[in-house]
């Protein structure tokens, strides 16, 4: 059987979980009078089964493999220890495998850091083990309370790399648990030993997997910090350094040679992915190093080339160098025009998993700001009904791209492109959005709005067209329990309607909302008397028509009288802006 399974091990193989055989070897792996050697090539056979398909692994897992290897773990037996915990080694990577498996009793966690230490072979497949089953906080609690640290992280310095190798990825997942990253990279010991070497990992004269892993785990690292940025950029001439993990293979394997073939692919995109990853992170903040970036060999047709990716991986990495690189105002308006960059972009966003859609449309968000030459060909490219389907997406970060998008768009926009992103958007959208949970949608709904509401024409225009639901919309923000910056937005969008030439009229015959607009000019909160003041001036001044009429029913409020007391303020802004507006009623 196990010959059988070798000579076939280049087709892909099945087996029903009703096949005689695997319960066969199942009996003889758990049957304490069956010989050590039996049990052993028993648990060898088992592990090749579990290297076929997806459906190989779930017929083993309906036939209950895993209690039966897990209590295989109590021989004295090295070599039937060895075997067991190289066939559940191979079970538990299978992504149709789930984790918690693992932890369904707690003695097991405990049983296998004490195997930890019996061999070679034990630390490489129970390391391998935990990388793959360590998912979430709960795994690493409960890896943390049995003494991960102290039993795995010694074994960083093993003789053996691919011990080091998945120690470094538990040691990874353990991290967040376990201390605070700011501490370690603020220590000058990381600093000056640890960086350099990681960056030396990512040369070409190391192995590929060591290449990989320098690379993700610097560009982890160095992610939100600016200086570690600046500091490895300038360290052993990493980001040209990094050019050439896009050239691996060095040459086409033969076609027939299909092992040879899928291994280059394999570390092809695990090399572009982590390149992708560093850059984004090297880019995240200096614009110098966004620039060297940039300038090096074939950088943003590489990048464009990985947006089309087979590789969700590498599909994922290179939008996230794309989106750190668009925060540059230089760059959106040279390099990212002059390769188009927008067009591989939009077609990532017509179809694609939400992780890469949220980075995508964060990206879109950078290409869309006033100054960007890609804004107009976004738009005609049917960027609008794109992003207004965003909007309603059950994703909280695509909601908020999407609505955050077509804030930008919105920024000083023809009036033809506003009533297009009104209509595509729909009221009842709007007031869906308006009465979102999140404050980051909210905000940004509100920036929208007033990004609509800008320059007469536009105001008076969509006043008379959506008045009535804005207005109610705005009534309804002021009379909700919202912090400070929503109420100062949406004071900030009545004062925008407030100068417009016939919108104005909207909020005079609202008595609620000019009691509204009274009440924040008393309120003790600066920005949102400033807000207030803004509406009244806007309504009172005295070179537009019907400004008398105006002026007259606000003093009958007792408007005038609350200017009196803020042209005393100790405030600067308060005070001149209430002078300025009660210089109105004297002109």
């Amino acid at each position: 059987l196990k010959f059988g399974i070798l000579v076939a091990s280049s087709v892909p193989c099945e087996f029903s979980s009703k096949s005689n055989s695997v319960f066969r070897l199942l009996y003889l792996l758990q049957q304490e009078s069956s010989s050590t050697e039996l049990r052993t090539e028993c648990a060898v056979v088992l592990g090749s089964l579990a290297m076929g398909t997806e459906n190989n692994v779930k017929s083993l897992l309906d036939c209950h493999i895993i209690p039966a290897l897990l209590q295989g773990l109590l021989s004295p037996d090295l070599k039937f220890i060895e075997a067991c915990l190289r066939c559940l080694r191979t079970v538990f990577i299978s992504p149709v495998t789930p984790e918690d498996l693992l932890y369904t009793d707690a003695a097991v966690i405990s049983h296998l850091m004490a195997l930890l230490s019996r061999s070679r072979y034990t630390q490489e497949y129970i390391c391998q083990i935990f990388s793959h089953c360590c998912k979430g906080p709960d795994h690493q609690t409960s890896l943390f309370n049995h003494g991960a640290v102290q039993n795995i992280a010694h074994l960083l310095v093993s003789t053996s790399y691919k011990v080091r190798h998945q120690n470094y990825s538990v040691s990874l997942i353990l991290f967040t648990k376990i201390i605070s990253l700011t501490l370690v990279i603020k220590n000058l010991f990381w600093l000056w030993t640890t960086l350099p070497c990681l960056v030396r990992m990512c040369s070409k004269e190391r192995l590929l997997e060591e290449r990989v892993e320098g690379a993700e785990t610097l560009a982890y690292l160095i992610e939100t910090d600016v200086e570690l940025q600046r500091i490895a950029s300038i360290t052993d001439h990493l980001i040209v350094m990094l050019a050439d993990y896009f050239k691996y293979p060095s040459s086409v394997s033969a076609i027939t040679d299909i092992k040879r073939l899928d291994h280059d692919l394999k570390h092809a995109h695990e090399l572009r992915q982590a390149a992708f990853k560093l850059y984004a992170s090297l880019g995240a903040n200096d614009e110098d190093i966004r620039k060297k970036i940039i300038e090096t060999e074939n950088m943003m047709d590489r990048i464009v080339n990985g947006l089309s990716e087979s590789s969700i991986k590498v599909r994922l990495a290179a939008v996230r160098c794309l989106h750190s690189l668009s925060r540059s105002v230089q760059q959106l308006r040279t390099s990212f025009q002059d390769h188009a960059v927008w067009k591989p972009l939009m077609k990532v966003l017509q179809n694609a998993p939400n992780e890469i859609l949220i980075v995508a449309s964060s990206t879109l968000c950078n290409l869309l700001l006033e100054f960007s030459p890609s804004k107009e060909p976004i738009l005609e490219s049917g960027a609008i009904e794109l992003l207004c389907s965003l909007t309603q997406s059950e994703n909280l970060a695509l909601r908020v791209n999407g609505i955050w998008a077509l804030m930008n768009m919105a920024f000083q926009a023809e009036q033809k492109i506003k009533s297009d992103i009104l209509r595509s958007l729909s009221t009842e959208q709007l007031f869906q959005l308006l009465s979102d949970s999140d404050v980051n949608v909210l905000m940004k709904t509100l920036g929208l709005l007033r990004n609509l509401l800008s320059t007469r024409p536009h105001i008076d225009h969509i006043m008379s067209t959506h008045g009535k639901q804005i207005m109610q919309a705005v009534t309804l923000i002021l009379e909700g329990e919202h912090n400070i910056e929503v109420k100062e937005q949406t004071l900030c969008i009545l004062a925008n309607i407030a100068d417009g030439t016939t919108a104005k009229e909207l909020i005079m015959t609202n008595d609620d909302i000019l009691q509204k607009i009274k009440y924040y000019m008393s309120h003790s909160n600066a920005k949102l008397q400033l807000a207030a003041m803004f509406c009244i001036s806007n309504l009172i001044w005295n070179e537009e028509e019907g400004s008398q009429e105006r002026q007259d029913k606000l003093r009958d409020m007792g408007i005038v009288d609350i200017l009196h007391k803020l042209s005393q303020s100790s405030d600067p802004n308060l005070c001149d802006k209430a002078k300025t507006a009660l210089q109105q009623y004297l002109a």
